[in-house]
């Protein structure tokens, strides 16, 4: 079963490159299919296999030989990666279903916000509208628990973001508050303590190997994304080890 898991983060993963590209430049993620952004060709089935293709091409169009950006491939390898560890913590269970739906939309919002500094708010609403349909379907969180912890998340960025001056973007406002549908408060403010934590530890990783200087714009939503992905994993073994280390 690990196996079709692994196939399955193959092929969302080469969606969720589609996304990735075409979404910050209000484009279609269905039309036009898939082709080379240098030669214009329609790549066909065999150019479109996960992973397999990329490697059997050299990354590079078939056609006209321009060579594609590793990110694709490294995209699909990570979804995998995040799928198959889902499945292992979850097994096969509607946990798992919303795991892997989270952590879909979690990569999507890491990548377009590394590239362009943006969280794009039809991500989000799609995001939202996941979320709350989710929860409803497996009674994991009530309306009541969806609505305190987005108010939360949402609330206390805002808050920050009036104090920094800006320091704090709309769009991870609107980020947090969308986790609120989709975790807990106590998960939701374990992540926003774990998304600063992360932030400052990967500013300065960033800056010291030469991704980015100290004056660049260093993004928060990929440190919220990928607190969001421990804490739905880890977040009550987290949560219980703080509060023995209390008390």
């Amino acid at each position: 079963m690990l196996i079709i898991v692994i196939l399955l983060g193959f092929l969302i993963g080469s969606f969720l490159n589609v996304c990735i590209c075409r979404l910050p430049y209000n484009q279609s993620i269905i039309i036009p299919s898939s082709h080379c952004s240098i030669c214009g060709a329609h790549l066909k089935l065999w150019d479109l296999i996960p992973v397999i293709s990329y490697l059997l091409l050299r990354g590079s169009c078939r056609y006209c030989k321009a060579t594609f950006s590793s990110r694709y491939l490294l995209v699909e390898i990570i979804t995998a990666i995040l799928f198959s560890v889902c499945f292992q913590t979850y097994g096969l269970t509607c946990l798992f279903m919303k795991a892997i739906v989270l952590t879909a939309f979690l990569l999507i919002i890491t990548f377009i916000d590394y590239d362009h500094q943006l969280i794009l708010d039809k991500v989000l609403l799609w995001f939202s509208g996941a979320g709350i349909v989710i929860n409803f379907l497996t009674n994991n969180l009530d309306f009541e628990d969806m609505l305190l912890s987005s108010l939360l998340g949402g609330g206390l960025l805002f808050i920050i973001a009036l104090v920094s001056r800006g320091g704090m973007g709309d769009g991870d406002i609107k980020f947090a508050a969308t986790l609120g549908i989709w975790l807990t408060w106590k998960c939701l403010l374990l992540v926003l303590l774990l998304s600063f934590v992360c932030g400052g530890i990967g500013g300065l990783l960033l800056v010291l190997f030469n991704f980015k200087s100290h004056k660049d714009f260093i993004p928060f939503g990929p440190c919220m994304a990928l607190s969001a992905f421990v804490t739905m994993l880890y977040g009550s073994e987290i949560i219980i080890w703080y509060l023995e280390m209390l008390y």
